[in-house]
């Protein structure tokens, strides 16, 4: 007998599962856990889960769990085991430190497709396994169809999903571009446009920004930069993602007063600015609540936030301080080579429409930040929507929250009906808050909240995370240890494997406590018009009304849940193996990629591995979780990542880079408050 074993990666938010052959054991030891039997090893940084914790087996075509005689235990459901054996069902849900496992039991003879379990799982992790490469086991995950479209940025259904590029395009189908080292004469030989200068920036979002926004201030001229991108601002994505999941322009973002993408010192923060212009506009009270938020956040006041608008205008105005037009070079960014002479040629087409005007850029240093590739969207989800090709544009019933979806809001609005959602995190609670405004203009509307399991806060050491009513509460997505006190030291500090234990430990889906929206869940349970349920979902079909009908399986048995719409709110692909410019670039040069399948960097952020004489490539961003930053997709966690690898180049005495320290930071600094140029 088999048994599929399904947890949530806790850092990309991604169901993962695996099947494994009966008996299991289960513990955070390899080397503790009994031969013979298939072993399932939980990483645990704070010693929650024992050495030898549990073992699953089966008597008699029955399965049971037991517990060990662990030092905290195992919960099946609800109920503690200590030493015990219990008989256990499809459905059931087994609780050992920070991990919930769902159970499915596989019988002999079933048609269930095996899975080997592969030991550089991001869950089930061999912990002999610390950094890997494409050259010996990459285990690619299974590829998004909502995509942004790498050639326009525009966010996209595709109906076949692909990373690989064909040979026969640009520049593949160039025969030296096959090498690991270019010579210069074949690029000239080639007689595409070549241009050469010394930094370039591939991607142009908030990653790019923040990098070209220090070396700026850190002496390098405008005509010694190029940004390759088919955004026109560098927030253009970000922005589009805000409003799909019902954020506009007015409303407040998850982010602190200090993280400021325009000012790399952090002063004055959002906070004292809005105080600043409240206290000119005679708003005095408003102007206290705001300072009153930072001192007493996050106990007595709900943390600050800044207005996305606010975000965005003072990127705009610090974008023209550093002359951001000038560098940017439009265009979509193909493939990346090293070079016999020690630099690094770029591939790009500035216009996608027209596939004939390609060319190549040369650089001595180069910084990746390309952001998330695409939308998650779960296998069920993915299952309904090839089984129901007609849904397209507004007729769709099932959507996931970053992808354009306010029709349902206006249906809802004159018809009513019932919405199932799932995901706890914080699209999850804007669209909830979208829905609550909904329901002022029609009260026939109902909520279904769809999770996998109950959620109790995730455990550190001493500290655990607050629930209410579902939902698990944090400021941020990451402690804010991480941004800059112990944790991150603590991080920095560790190899791969422990680092994976951390951000496991840290890690998890949460949303910012807000008084006035837990208000709101409080008022829907009271009424009625909002209730959470359980299960694992199975499958997805269209019920008789034209609505979805979803099927679950829970510890209580097989459920089935009627509702109008689904919208998913489980996050945003993460993978860089799904973008095609990374997938070529990784795979081509055989990359190590960390426990979590991301980049392995340094810890001033170079992917050393593609070193190239003095030349060097830095990373930032999501593409680098998993590395010696846990917040790497924050914008002071992108400003953090810029400012590391900008010293490594003052360091390495790169052209034009100086040091940000001392008289020189502050003589900056006034430039930056003056509004003039570095």
């Amino acid at each position: 007998m088999q048994i599929k074993l399904i947890s949530q990666n806790q850092l990309t938010e991604e169901q993962e599962e695996q099947i494994f052959t009966l008996p299991v054991a289960i513990g955070r030891d390899i080397s503790q856990l009994p031969q013979g039997m298939s072993p399932v090893v939980l990483l645990d940084s704070s010693k929650q889960v024992s050495r030898f914790h549990a073992e699953i087996t089966s008597d008699n075509n029955q399965v049971y769990l037991q517990d060990k005689k662990s030092a905290n235990g195992t919960k099946l459901n609800d109920e503690k085991l200590r030493g015990e054996r219990r008989p256990l069902n499809n459905g059931d849900r087994v609780t050992i430190g920070n991990y919930t496992i769902t159970v499915l039991l596989i019988p002999d003879g079933s048609t269930e497709p095996t899975v080997v379990a592969e030991s550089t799982s991001t869950i089930f992790l061999n912990p002999q396994s610390e950094v890997t490469t494409t050259s010996t086991s990459i285990v690619e995950s299974s590829q998004s169809s909502i995509i942004f479209n790498p050639n326009t940025g525009i966010l996209e259904q595709q109906l076949t999903p692909t990373t690989s590029t064909p040979s026969s395009e640009f520049p593949h189908n160039l025969d030296f571009w096959h090498g690991k080292r270019i010579s210069l004469e074949a690029i000239d030989r080639s007689r595409f446009t070549v241009r050469e200068t010394e930094y370039v920036a591939c991607g142009g979002g908030m990653g790019s920004f923040a990098w070209v926004d220090m070396l700026r201030i850190a002496g390098v001229r405008t005509e010694n930069i190029q940004v390759l991108s088919i955004q026109n601002k560098p927030y253009e994505r970000y922005e589009t993602l805000l409003r799909n999941c019902q954020i506009p322009e007015y409303k407040r973002i998850r982010s602190g007063s200090d993280s400021c993408p325009d000012n790399i010192w952090g002063w004055p923060g959002y906070a004292l600015r809005d105080a600043w212009r409240a206290l000119f506009s005679g708003q005095v009270g408003a102007a206290l609540g705001f300072l009153w938020q930072v001192f007493a956040e996050p106990i007595h006041a709900d943390t600050y936030t800044p207005r996305a608008k606010d975000v965005f205008e003072s990127m705009d105005r610090e974008a023209q301080r550093i002359g951001w037009k000038k560098m940017l070079e439009p265009g979509s960014i193909l493939s990346l080579r090293q070079t016999e002479d020690g630099r690094y040629c770029i591939a790009y087409c500035p216009d996608p429409q027209n596939n004939r005007d390609t060319r190549f850029v040369i650089a001595q240093y180069v910084h990746l930040c390309t952001g998330y590739p695409g939308i998650k969207l779960l296998p069920d989800l993915e299952k309904y929507r090839q089984d129901y090709p007609e849904e397209i544009g507004d007729a769709r019933t099932v959507v996931q929250g970053y992808e354009p979806h306010d029709h349902i809001y206006e249906k809802l609005e004159k018809q009513g009906g019932t919405i199932v959602l799932r995901g706890s995190g914080i699209v999850a609670s804007q669209v909830l808050d979208r829905l609550y405004k909904a329901r002022q203009v029609n009260a026939n509307i109902k909520v279904i909240h769809l999770n996998r399991e109950p959620r109790k806060g995730n455990e550190f050491d001493r500290a655990q995370r607050y629930v209410e009513n579902d939902w698990e509460f944090q400021p941020y997505n990451w402690p804010k240890g991480t941004w800059g006190g112990d944790l991150r030291r603590m991080l920095e500090a560790a190899d791969p494997l422990r680092r994976r234990e951390l951000l496991q430990d840290w890690g998890g889906t949460t949303t910012a406590s807000r008084k006035q929206w837990r208000q709101i869940i409080k008022e829907g349970k009271k009424q009625g018009w909002y209730t959470i349920t359980y299960g694992l979902v199975t499958q997805l079909e269209r019920n008789p009304r034209g609505g979805v009908m979803t099927h679950l399986v829970s510890s209580e048995g097989l459920k089935e849940v009627s509702a109008d719409f689904v919208i998913d709110c489980t996050g945003l692909v993460s993978d860089p193996l799904q973008s095609p410019f990374l997938h070529d670039l990784i795979t081509h040069y055989e990359l190590e990629l960390n426990p979590q399948k991301r980049f392995h960097v340094e810890n001033n952020f170079e992917i050393k591995k593609l070193r190239n004489q003095s030349s060097r490539i830095y990373a930032a961003g999501i593409i680098t979780l998993g590395g010696p930053y846990a917040p790497v997709d924050t914008f002071l966690g992108l400003q953090y990542c810029a400012h590391r690898s900008v010293e490594a180049l003052a360091a390495a005495k790169a052209p034009g880079v100086r040091y940000i320290e001392g008289i020189y930071s502050l003589w900056q600094w006034l430039k930056w408050a003056l509004n003039n140029k570095p």
